[in-house]
């Protein structure tokens, strides 16, 4: 009995150790497959996040980096006049070169026009015939009227008399007029300034022909009153209503680069210029000293009144492409949305835009290529939040 009892112990015991061995052996399978199937989530989430692309937003700014603009203007002189002659002749002298100063009505050149002298002679030539004539008729008028008493003289001749007294006196009046016409012209020969100036031209010399009017050639000279200066400006049509008559505006010359001149909006034409696109505006500038020159450039840069205070975008923020000029902006579920956008001036880096933002919108400010309307991105940088109702109102104010 005993010998048989030994082996049958040692048989359950083998099959209790192969059974925690088969148990083992499955959990250790068990163990490993979980674990790689840990790993596999794992990694599909790794590779899943690394698939949505993470973008830095920025909230657009509403500070008004400049609220100028710079244009470039041309300086005139506030009062010009070309001068030419009024009579034909031959220059017989001048007096004054570029660059004097005249006072109103000092003769600056004279012509010699013997033709105008010979005519202004035989004017007044006939006008003396014409006196004589106009007395020698009132004379027998008044003796034929003694005459009428006696009936020596009917009335029908004192009436011709009469007429012809009349007719004699106002060929005297026409003759009158002629001369006088013609020493009006003659005053002409003197060249004399119309203002107060500075000869800023002269184009002619002693013994050069003169043509009466304006159609032959260049003006003689040309006087400018340069104490006051005239600046235009050709502002694009949409930043002339943000720029108001009397405004202050400030200029810089090249031949000056250290200073600055003050000037005002004086005028505006009211019209846009078809071929530029462009209204033309005036500006008054005091030159009593008389350092800046008419026809010279300027940089001029005038003030802008708006409403509203505009928004500014990073430049790198334009997406431009067959749909137009966007804005990639992301949504409060972290979802792309694009919005078409206006520029009102390029600054640069910064962009200042007309429409098609709120000061709220979350943009992105380098947009990944590829990226779609709806996308899922992740949000990076300082604009990760939407605005607050306090940081809006601060952006509005």
């Amino acid at each position: 009995m005993p010998t048989e009892t030994r082996p049958t112990v040692s048989r359950r015991k083998l099959g209790i150790f192969g059974l925690v061995a088969v148990i083992g052996a499955g959990l250790i399978v068990a163990t490993g497959i979980r674990a790689r199937e840990d790993s596999s989530d794992k990694l599909r989430e790794w590779t899943d996040a690394q698939a949505v692309p993470s973008v830095a937003v920025a909230l657009p700014s509403g500070r008004a980096l400049s609220p100028t603009i710079d244009l470039p203007g041309r300086l005139e002189a506030y009062s010009r006049a070309p001068i030419f002659a009024r009579v034909n002749g031959y220059l017989k002298s001048w007096s004054v070169d570029i660059g004097a100063k005249v006072k109103a009505g000092q003769v600056i050149a004279e012509i010699e026009a013997p033709d105008l002298d010979q005519q202004l002679l035989q004017a007044k030539a006939d006008l003396a015939s014409q006196q004589s004539s106009a007395r020698l008729s009132e004379a027998t008028l008044n003796r034929r009227k003694t005459l009428l008493a006696s009936n020596f003289v009917s009335m029908q001749e004192i009436d011709e008399r009469t007429a012809d007294l009349a007719n004699k006196k106002a060929a005297v009046n026409s003759g009158q007029a002629n001369v006088e016409r013609l020493e009006a012209l003659a005053a002409y020969k003197n060249i004399t300034a119309p203002f107060d100036g500075v000869v800023t031209s002269r184009e002619t010399d002693v013994g050069a022909l003169i043509n009466a009017g304006g159609g032959a050639g260049p003006a003689m000279f040309v006087v400018s009153d340069i104490t006051r200066l005239r600046v235009y400006v050709n502002v694009p049509q949409n930043y002339v209503p943000a720029i108001r008559i009397g405004a202050k505006a400030v200029l810089t010359m090249p031949e000056y680069p250290s200073r600055s001149f003050a000037a005002t909006v004086e005028a505006s034409s009211q019209a846009v210029d078809v071929a530029s696109g462009t209204t033309r505006m005036q500006l008054a500038l005091d030159n009593a000293n008389g350092e800046l020159m008419p026809g010279g450039f300027a940089n001029v840069r005038l003030p802008l009144q708006r409403d509203a205070v505009p928004l500014h975008i990073p430049a790198s923020a334009l997406i431009f492409n067959k749909n137009g000029l966007r804005v990639a902006t992301v949504g409060p579920d972290d979802k792309v949305l694009f919005k078409t956008v206006t520029i009102a001036r390029d600054l640069g880096r910064e962009i200042e835009l007309a429409s098609g933002l709120a000061a709220e919108d979350r943009i992105i400010i380098a947009p990944p290529d590829g990226i779609a309307n709806g996308d899922q991105v992740r949000v990076v940088g300082a604009g990760s939040k939407p605005a607050t109702a306090s940081e809006k109102q601060d952006v509005k104010g």
